[in-house]
């Protein structure tokens, strides 16, 4: 049985026809969803579905493309929100400085706001980062200092230096469809060396759909074939791969559990 550590099921593409998508991801193995949110007025619709579905779980935070039309959501905002039984993570947050869609500024406060949100809530963070490792790693490095969190780096596609500092911090790696790329060797070779008790598995539904559904919208479902393709590239029965990373996600998301 798989678990997909980060989906979208509320954005279009999935909520259109959700019944089936859930059950389709149910027929290929996948157990457990998380709903992911990225702004505030998702927050009732994500809560929502995982309300109704016993197999769904749902986040509460803001995107970094957002990070400017929500000035006033600070932590305290976030652990209220997460007080929900079926809310086990924070995010998803951090830093995108590859579209810059939101002031830089306003995207590093928004993800220490997260941050502490995570810290008091004792729930883990969700990282987005893109083009922005050495800002998000500073912010992680520093924040630690302050006390401690837990959190996964979702849909990983930075460095593997990147990597190694992210598993220094305790955080831990997840690998989307992209690995499954072609032009994707460099994070292929990264996802070889994710040590077993801190990998994740996720679609990111529904965007960025594997190998060999690339041109089609993403679904849970998919997360089956990224976890084929990475239990081949680390030489491992896929049985083992889904075993080991659904036992990371029930100890990092544990209120799931």
């Amino acid at each position: 049985m798989f678990v997909d550590s980060h989906c979208h099921l509320n954005y279009k593409g999935l909520v259109e026809e959700q019944g089936a998508v859930l059950e389709r991801a149910r027929g290929a193995g996948v157990a457990k969803m998380l709903n992911i949110s990225t702004r505030a007025s998702e927050w009732d619709d994500v809560i929502g579905v995982a309300e109704r579905e016993p197999d769904v779980w749902a986040s509460v935070g803001i995107h970094p493309h957002e990070a400017d039309i929500h000035p006033d959501v600070e932590a305290q905002t976030l652990v209220e929100r997460a007080r929900h039984p079926k809310v086990i993570g924070i995010g998803e947050s951090g830093l995108d400085f590859y579209y810059d869609r939101s002031n830089r500024d306003r995207q590093r406060a928004s993800f220490r706001s997260h941050i502490a949100a995570a810290r008091e809530s004792g729930l883990p963070i969700i990282v987005h980062t893109r083009d922005a490792e050495q800002d998000t790693h500073d912010i992680l490095r520093d924040e630690v200092g302050k006390g401690a969190f837990t959190g996964v780096i979702h849909c990983f596609t930075a460095s593997a230096d990147f990597a190694r500092e992210a598993l220094d911090l305790g955080l831990y790696i997840s690998m989307s469809g992209i690995v499954t790329f072609k032009n994707a060797k460099d994070l292929a070779a990264t996802a070889k060396e994710v040590p077993a008790n801190r990998l994740l598995i996720e679609t990111d539904a529904p965007f960025l759909a594997p190998v060999p559904h690339r041109g089609r919208p993403c679904e849970p479902a998919f997360v089956a074939d990224t976890a084929r393709f990475l239990a081949q590239l680390r030489g491992e029965p896929v049985d083992t791969l889904a075993e080991y990373t659904t036992a990371n996600f029930h100890t990092l998301f544990s209120k799931a559990a």
